[in-house]
C-alpha cells in the first residue's frame, strides 16, 4: 500500500517531501494538505499525469483540474492576462481559499482536459503545499476523493478512496475546516472586442462555487463587477 507521511514529524517530512518530488518527476500522483481540503496533485505540464489524475478520481476530460501554483509571478505565466479586478482579489485572499478561472495563455503545452482555452490558478496557504509547488512548479490539484464522495480531510480519508492509484500520501493532520476553495470565472474581465462593447457593461465576474471566500467578500472588492446574488428561492407550503 502507498506509505503516508505524517509531515508533523521532521524525519518523515524529509522524507515524504523527497518522495513526492520524485514521484512528481516521474509522471505519478501525490496527495498533499492545502488550507482548505487535500488535494491529489500531478505535474499540470505531463499530460498523461493529469489523465491518471481524472482516471484516479473517475472523472472525464471534461472536468478538468485546478492549476496550483506558489506565487503570482507563476499566475502571470499561465494565463493571458492579469486584469485589475484580478491583481485585487489575489492581493485580498491569496495565499487562501480563492481559484480564478481565466484565459489561459495560448503558447503553453500542456492538456488539463476540456478547458475551452481557460484555466483556474490558485495559490494555497499551506507550508507543504507551497514548498512542493516552488520545487516542482505549477500542479494540476483537484480534491483528494473519489468523484461523488466527501472531500478527504485527512491523509487517511484520502488513501481509503484513491489507494494505490497514489504513490505517495503528505499528511499534516485534519484540513483545519474542510471547505473547499471558492471558484469564480474572471474569463470576461480580459480586454476583448466584446468586453468593449457599451453592451458588454454588465457584471463580468459569477461565482461557480462558493466555498473559502464568501459572495460578500467577494462584493467587497469587485463591488457592481461580481454577478448579483441569487434570489432566494421561497420555501413550499408544508401539508
Amino acid at each position: 500500500m502507498s506509505p503516508i507521511f505524517d509531515c508533523r514529524d521532521e524525519a518523515q517530512l524529509l522524507s515524504g517531501m523527497r518522495q513526492a518530488r520524485q514521484a512528481i518527476g516521474r509522471g505519478e500522483l501525490v496527495v498533499i494538505p492545502t488550507d482548505t481540503v487535500y488535494g491529489v496533485a500531478a505535474d499540470a505540464f505531463d499530460h498523461q499525469a493529469v489523465a491518471r489524475l481524472l482516471a484516479a478520481k473517475g472523472r472525464g476530460r471534461q472536468s478538468p483540474p485546478p492549476v496550483l501554483v506558489a506565487g503570482v509571478a507563476t499566475l502571470r505565466a499561465l494565463v493571458a492576462e492579469v486584469p485589475e479586478p484580478v491583481e485585487r482579489l489575489v492581493e485580498q485572499f491569496w495565499p487562501g481559499g480563492l481559484t480564478i478561472v481565466l484565459p489561459a495563455q495560448p503558447s503553453l503545452s500542456w492538456d488539463l482536459g476540456e478547458t475551452r482555452g481557460t484555466v483556474a490558478v490558485r495559490m494555497p496557504a499551506h507550508r507543504i503545499a507551497l514548498e512542493l509547488l516552488e520545487e516542482t512548479g505549477p500542479l494540476a490539484v483537484s480534491s483528494a476523493n473519489l468523484t461523488g464522495m466527501p472531500a478527504g480531510i485527512t491523509a487517511e480519508d484520502s488513501r481509503d478512496m484513491l489507494k494505490d492509484s497514489v504513490a505517495v500520501y503528505l499528511g499534516d493532520g485534519p484540513s483545519k475546516d474542510g471547505i473547499p476553495s471558492t471558484i469564480i470565472d474572471a474569463t470576461r474581465l480580459v480586454r476583448t472586442a466584446a468586453a468593449d462593447d457599451e453592451t458588454d457593461a454588465g457584471p463580468r465576474v459569477t461565482v461557480l462555487r462558493e466555498g473559502a471566500v464568501s459572495r460578500s467578500q467577494l462584493r467587497g472588492v469587485l463591488g457592481d463587477l461580481l454577478e448579483p446574488d441569487p434570489v432566494a428561492q421561497p420555501e413550499p407550503d408544508g401539508s
